[in-house]
């Protein structure tokens, strides 16, 4: 087991100067004897260049543990071989920050789809209680540049499959699997791979501890199936779904995906002893994240939805079978292993406009399903789309949740949100259809 006295003294190197890295810098430097490798050499540049060593210098020092960043892919980065050679060396920032804090309550969550909003409603929650609660990992600050952490400070951590796979020390008191569907398999290799890497959170934890899966997930309970599991493991089967609809009247969380992670958010605040009204009032308060299933605009007509997140098909079919007639904008570098599985009762209610470089792919998985258009980029979608709801007197949903990367047209999908946004306000809302 990893603990404090394990990283004082020590020779560490640290591979990946991002985020991640910066923290693990900061944190461990204090006490150790640190040096850095990036595959960028401009990061060489910055203020810890005094700690930058090349490939050769690597291999003259005996290094006692390797921080790598979850970015890197040890198959397919710059120390490959060297990495391989040495992988039990291996930590992560997950680790050193459960070293860090050993006593402090935990509570990670993983999953497919909707880590960010589920970690954040359930730290709206607990804040509402006054609760010292803290939101790191994948969505606030890294966990270790946290200050002032007290034995009653609890931690909401999202973590990312990348994160997982590379943490051999991680221990968490509340292990949370929203859900799991094919990503990110360019990286894992397969899609029992990539469970594996989320299930690492369940694998690790201790007597006592408290997990929390679907029950109906095949990919889960396959892979659970023979391990030596020590939580107790709370299998959520979707079933308060109605309960919920009558208590919750913010209409951003009302599509299946939110409503299914806040059977979730539900089981672990029972666990902590809240109360309905204080789950409720503080959900149907709760503002949503930013390009995710946010709606931009509504009227007694039209419903505009800008789910610039969406990475895969898992992602986006809450919302596709949540409305009616739907205008869906949707594709961009799909994912390996990704399919659009959508019960056929929904396909009536949709019109697909595909944009982007992987027109095939998506023609491919639509052909004889929905009715679709492909238009090169996506000012042209909005500008089609304008043209096909006049002729439409029913009530519309422009869903624009592309299911795969921006990478093929954009920076990230905070780029390609603001440019979806920026051209609805001026082709489709200028007069306010």
């Amino acid at each position: 087991m990893l603990g404090k006295e394990n990283l004082i003294n020590k020779q560490i190197l640290i591979y990946g100067l991002g985020l991640s890295g910066k923290s693990c810098h900061k944190y461990l430097s204090k006490n150790n004897n640190i040096k850095i490798f990036d595959d960028n050499s401009s990061f060489r540049k910055n203020k810890n260049k005094d700690y930058f060593i090349n490939k050769k210098q690597i291999n003259n020092i005996r290094f006692d543990y390797i921080v790598i960043s979850p970015g890197i892919d040890i198959k397919q980065c710059g120390l490959k071989d060297y990495l391989l050679k040495n992988r039990k060396k291996i930590i992560s920032e997950l680790d050193i920050f459960c070293t860090a804090y050993p006593e402090n309550i935990k509570i990670t969550i993983t999953g497919t789809n909707g880590k960010s909003t589920t970690c954040k409603m359930l730290h709206k929650i607990f804040k509402s209680k006054n609760l010292d609660v803290r939101l790191v990992g994948n969505i606030g600050n890294p966990p270790l540049l946290e200050k002032n952490i007290k034995k009653k400070t609890i931690f909401i951590v999202e973590a990312s499959s990348y994160q997982i796979s590379y943490s051999n020390y991680l221990k968490t008191d509340y292990a949370v699997i929203l859900n799991l569907s094919a990503d990110h398999l360019e990286r894992h290799g397969s899609i029992n791979k990539y469970a594996k890497a989320k299930l690492k959170l369940i694998y690790n934890q201790d007597k006592n501890k408290q997990s929390y899966i679907e029950r109906n997930n095949n990919i889960i309970n396959r892979n659970i199936l023979y391990q030596n599991i020590k939580s107790k493991i709370n299998r959520i089967n979707f079933k308060k779904e109605n309960f919920f609809r009558k208590k919750i009247s913010n209409l951003y969380l009302l599509d299946k995906n939110n409503l299914n992670n806040i059977h979730f958010i539900y089981s672990i605040c029972k666990k902590f002893g809240f109360s309905d009204t204080k789950i409720f009032n503080t959900l149907n308060n709760f503002k949503g994240l930013r390009f995710r299933k946010q709606i931009i605009y509504k009227n007694s007509r039209l419903k505009i939805i800008n789910d610039s997140k969406s990475t895969s098909f898992s992602s986006t079919v809450g919302l596709l079978s949540s409305y009616k007639n739907i205008y869906w904008i949707v594709g961009g570098m799909y994912k390996k292993g990704d399919n659009f599985n959508l019960n056929k009762k929904y396909h009536k209610n949709i019109s697909a406009y595909i944009i982007g470089l992987n027109k095939k792919y998506f023609i491919k998985q639509f052909k004889k399903k929905i009715k679709f258009k492909y238009l090169k980029n996506l000012k042209q979608t909005i500008i089609q789309i304008k043209k096909d709801i006049k002729s439409d007197r029913n009530f519309k949903t422009i869903l624009f949740s592309p299911s795969a990367a921006s990478f093929d047209q954009f920076k990230n999908f905070q780029e390609r949100g603001e440019y979806f946004n920026k051209l609805v306000k001026k082709i489709i809302l200028i007069n306010e259809i």
